[in-house]
């Protein structure tokens, strides 16, 4: 496929846009539209109004026709166009893919990619349509929005023949070719339209554009700027933003709030800090270009701010700088803000456009800065549908023209900032949001949570039901999955939460919350309706190990009627949970009703039951055995001198006789995992304890810890010793090697490497927690072959071992390995046994419900407490379309097919310039511009690309060329037998039939 974009003939897009609004009620796929009244407020500004002070920036979402007018559907009324220059087109070297907006915002673009008399009609178009559109359907004032331009870089390109005739096309389209076409087409078109007539469309307004926003390049000088604004000002009678960049703070202050704020992991040096416009030199420079605009009855101002230039440290795109935008540069944004609006006590007019989003475009309106812009919230999920949430919140923003920016409110905004959750980045890197799964050409809608989860619980099931009221209902969807609901709904890892869609929005929805909750309101329910399974012949099962693997393994095969029964060492179940996790993280009350649950459906529990071998318990009439035996040995931790206490037998000792412990006043625990993290925050509560230390190699973004604990250990007071290596512990002193990280190791985490210096940390007991380890001597006995991890080897499929019906489920098959991954082994094990199915619910995920999932697109929870958890999730196996949302140029679309349940998604060729947005959000590891079935314009197009997908060679015929499984061919698509799979011949025909205006533009040959 070509990264080229092809713009659409003003005819083609009104079809599009009227036969899409009246078959499906949405413009370029926003169903949300926003409409204001005539008689609404408006807001004044550079002699024109604007119904809403906020818009799309000059970026990828003002580049081409469709993308204007899905932001005006969507509630957008001021415009930002994207910039233009002299170097154009196929002259542009924008690197592919040129944006990731994972979180923090990168790209490598900057002007638009058109060539400039493209870029011009792409604007005179929306311009003309949406002065159609607002008037038909009642969407707004056909004068209630307003068009601002940009261009760059220097007064020589910006005077060259080319950018000039695109100014002064803006000013006054009336004599170009493109607003005849517009015209003519409106003209011609009347039948169409309720409320338009030949006297409405000859008396559009052909001035574009009364203002201009000025980019420059980094390093341009202060004279420069001066004299491209002045040019601005005085040859063109514009009313003039200059866009300021937030290197204007200097780079000790840039660097010391994006270090502050969890951002020390973004490279960049101080070069374009001394390059740039000085702070000194603006301000009188801003001074004389006021003076001149009030001279000649013009607005001025400044645009805040350019993005943030930053090194390519980690292959995030190609090159080797970037730009950084969204919610990490608007603590710099908003500290430019301050610094200006107090050099002009208030008086200079600020746009604004610096990680701007719903969380706070009311308080920058409240302060007097408008209009507002943004691109990087559009870029995440929900797309241009999360402009309908800010359009509610700054409807009614008043008729009062600039009064001056509160400067006392912009200071408080700064600091409010530096103490705000939303803007500080995770102590650790994100974990991947992605599916280990190649995204399928159809029924591609999946919740990525249940991927993330071992047991693949059925999570958007059990959400609705709770979110109804339903706990009873919830409670079996998650039990027919999981058999501990207490335990998982307590301290389970959550990988589901990684992989939450709504983590593009706010948070992740508390899917372990939930789970508990629904425990704890019908426990009592389901208990009295559980029953033993009338018994299965032929088996009989011994599990070794009473921990969550073999409680859950029994709980399996005993609700299929197979006779069970799980021998534990100890005098009480649980294993590792009951006898080591500190009770501050799990009540034992929790063990006890898991445990139940398994007994009530007729697993049988022998405790204090030391058993040898297998085969013992294969000659006392048991079929199968499941060895399930914890990570209870403990690891090694290599010490020149003195010794260290194991976390495991610390940890005991902290549950079975806590007013025992005598670990003197400075407790060192060296590890970074989430067992260190149980050890320092049971040291923290140990008598006699005044501080607790955790020594670690790395730093603690490289620790394995998951978030949650991390932030719960710094919360209880553990100071973090980062960077150091043990070495020797002696006389209350641990001795360690100082390390750096360098480059980083196959794990993706920088590897830690010596420095030769040392230091010295306090230590009158030290805990190491370094790995545990399964005692392999069980395994010995029984003649199952162990690997050098110390793990059994086994069937990946049936987890059977290579002793005949003995088997090995959680830690001693991965190692030390989480409850749930435990439940995951529980499960394969019972199947492999017993046949055991867990698949009751899995139809259940999907919501009855289409309008509801489709309706929380694009909302934001700026109070999620106020929500449920229900409310929250976005049903993502009901409807998903990522892509579709994230595509600034609506290249991937949902498409309705007849007998399908889901829509499903078409990527348009031509409207794709390969910018990479939908890759990184959709929830499979691919990239949906490549990988989804894709709609050609030309024969071109389709020889040059890889894509499989559809041309239409012959309408009449219906005849498409198909490039499926790597193969191309002629197909009458119309034809039963046509010999295409159903499901891709049902989407050609459902594009043909229901979206016939996706194919206007492409020329149709005769095959």
């Amino acid at each position: 496929m070509s990264d080229r974009m092809r713009p659409i003939p003003f005819g083609q897009l009104m079809d599009w846009i009227i036969e899409e609004y009246q078959t499906y009620g949405s413009i370029f796929g926003v169903s949300k539209l926003v409409r204001h009244a005539e008689n609404d407020p408006r807001l004044p500004l550079f002699g024109e109004q604007m119904e809403a002070p906020f818009g799309p920036a000059a970026g990828p979402h003002t580049q081409l026709a469709q993308n204007l007018i899905a932001a005006y559907a969507a509630g957008s009324r001021f415009f930002e166009l994207k910039t233009v220059q002299t170097l154009d087109g196929e002259d542009l070297p924008v690197a592919k893919p040129c944006i990731n907006a994972q979180d923090e915002c990168y790209n490598v673009e900057w002007s638009t990619e058109l060539r400039v008399p493209e870029a011009y009609d792409e604007y005179v178009k929306a311009w003309f349509a949406l002065k159609l559109l607002s008037r038909e359907w009642g969407l707004g004032s056909p004068d209630g929005f307003i068009f601002n331009m940009s261009v760059g870089y220097d007064l020589e390109g910006i005077k060259s023949p080319k950018i000039d005739a695109f100014i002064e096309g803006l000013k006054n389209a009336e004599n170009t070719p493109v607003w005849a076409e517009c015209r003519a087409w409106a003209l011609e078109h009347l039948g169409r339209f309720q409320k338009l007539d030949a006297r409405y469309v000859e008396e559009i307004s052909p001035r574009v554009c009364t203002s201009i926003t000025l980019s420059t390049l980094h390093g341009c000088p202060p004279q420069e700027i001066e004299r491209i604004a002045t040019y601005l000002l005085t040859e063109k009678g514009l009313n003039t933003f200059i866009k300021c960049n937030p290197t204007l703070l200097g780079y000790e202050y840039a660097r010391e709030t994006l270090d502050a704020l969890g951002f020390d992991y973004i490279a960049f040096d101080d070069h374009h800090f001394k390059e740039d416009l000085q702070f000194e030199d603006a301000v009188p420079m801003i001074g004389r270009l006021q003076a001149l605009a009030d001279g000649r009855g013009l607005a001025f101002g400044v645009k805040l701010t350019n993005t943030f230039p930053v090194d390519i440290a980690a292959g995030e795109l190609p090159g080797n700088e970037m730009y950084m935008s969204g919610r990490s540069l608007f603590p710099l944004t908003v500290s430019v803000a301050k610094m200006l609006s107090k050099a002009f006590d208030g008086k200079l007019r600020i746009s604004y456009s610096g990680g701007a989003d719903i969380t706070n475009v009311e308080k920058l309106f409240a302060a007097g800065i408008w209009p507002i812009t943004m691109a990087t919230t559009l870029l995440k999920p929900g797309g241009y549908q999360r402009f309908t949430q800010i359009a509610e919140r700054l409807r009614g923003c008043g008729d009062q023209p600039f009064a001056g920016v509160n400067t006392a409110k912009v200071s408080e905004y700064v600091e409010d900032a530096m103490g705000d959750p939303y803007y500080r980045k995770p102590i650790k890197p994100l974990p991947s949001r992605k599916m280990k799964k190649h995204v399928p050409l159809v029924d591609c809608f999946a919740a990525p949570c249940r991927a993330g989860c071992p047991i693949e619980q059925d999570i958007p099931a059990y959400l609705r039901l709770a979110g109804e009221g339903r706990h009873l209902d919830a409670l079996r969807v998650i039990t027919e999955r999981n058999p501990l609901p207490f335990i998982t709904g307590t301290i389970c890892s959550h990988r589901c939460m990684d992989k939450c869609t709504r983590n593009f929005y706010e948070d992740s929805v508390r899917i372990r919350e939930v789970k508990l909750e629904a425990a704890q309101n019908a426990y009592d329910e389901l208990l009295k309706e559980l029953r033993p399974a009338a018994p299965a012949k032929g088996k009989k099962v011994a599990v070794v190990g009473g921990g969550p693997a073999g409680i859950s393994a029994a709980y399996f095969l005993a609700r299929a009627g197979v006779p069970v029964t799980v021998f534990e060492r100890k005098r009480q179940l649980g294993g590792i949970v009951r006898h080591v996790i500190p009770a501050f993280r799990i009540p034992t009350s929790a063990i006890e009703k898991d445990a139940a649950l398994a007994r009530a459906v007729g697993a049988q529990f022998e405790l204090g039951a030391e058993i040898g071998s297998a085969q013992e318990l294969l000659d006392r009439g048991y079929t199968d055995v499941i060895l399930a035996t914890g990570a209870w040995k403990p690891g090694k931790l290599p010490l020149e001198y003195g010794g260290a206490m194991n976390v495991i037998e610390f940890l005991e000792r902290c549950k079975s006789d806590p007013d025992g412990l005598s670990l003197g006043e400075n407790v060192v625990v060296i590890g970074g995992g989430n067992t260190a993290m149980d050890a320092a925050r049971a040291a923290v509560r140990a008598p006699g304890v005044k501080k607790v230390r955790l020594v670690y190699r790395r730093s603690r973004r490289y620790m394995p810890a998951d978030e949650e604990e991390l932030a719960l250990a710094l919360s209880d007071g553990v100071e973090f010793c980062e960077l150091l290596a043990p070495v020797g512990v002696r006389d209350g002193v641990l001795k360690c090697e100082k390390m750096v990280l360098g480059a980083p190791d196959a794990s993706g985490r920088r590897s830690p490497v010596p420095t030769g210096e040392t230091a010295e940390v306090p230590a009158d007991t030290v805990i190491a927690a370094v790995g545990e380890r399964v005692d392999t001597a069980l395994y010995e006995r029984c003649g199952v072959a162990v690997d050098s991890r110390g793990r059994a080897v086994v069937d990946p499929d049936t987890l059977e071992t290579g002793v005949p019906h003995v088997y090995v489920a959680g830690d001693a098959n991965r190692g030390p390995a989480t409850v749930v991954e435990a439940i995951a082994d529980a499960t394969k094990a019972a199947k492999a046994i017993a046949g055991v199915t867990v698949e009751t619910y899995t139809a259940t995920n999907a919501s009855p419900d289409y309008g509801r999932a489709l309706a929380k697109k694009g909302t934001l929870c700026t109070d999620c407490a106020s929500c449920t958890e229900s409310q929250r999730c976005l049903e993502c196996a009901t409807v998903c379309e990522c892509c579709a949302d994230v595509c600034p140029n609506r290249a991937n679309l949902a498409i309705r097919v007849p007998g399908r349940r889901m829509r499903q998604i078409v990527h348009v060729d031509g409207m794709c310039n390969e910018c990479g947005n939908c890759a990184t959000f959709c929830p499979y590891d691919s990239a949906p511009y490549r990988d989804k079935f894709t709609l050609f314009w030309s024969e071109a197009d389709f020889a040059d690309s890889g894509n499989e997908g559809f041309l239409l060679l012959d309408a009449e015929r219906q005849l498409y060329r198909v490039r499926l499984d790597g193969q191309v061919a002629d197909y009458a698509v119309g034809e039963e037998g046509c010999g295409l799979p159903d499901e891709i011949r049902q989407l050609i025909t459902a594009v043909w039939e229901g979206y016939r205006y996706l194919f206007g533009r492409q020329t149709v040959t005769t095959a």
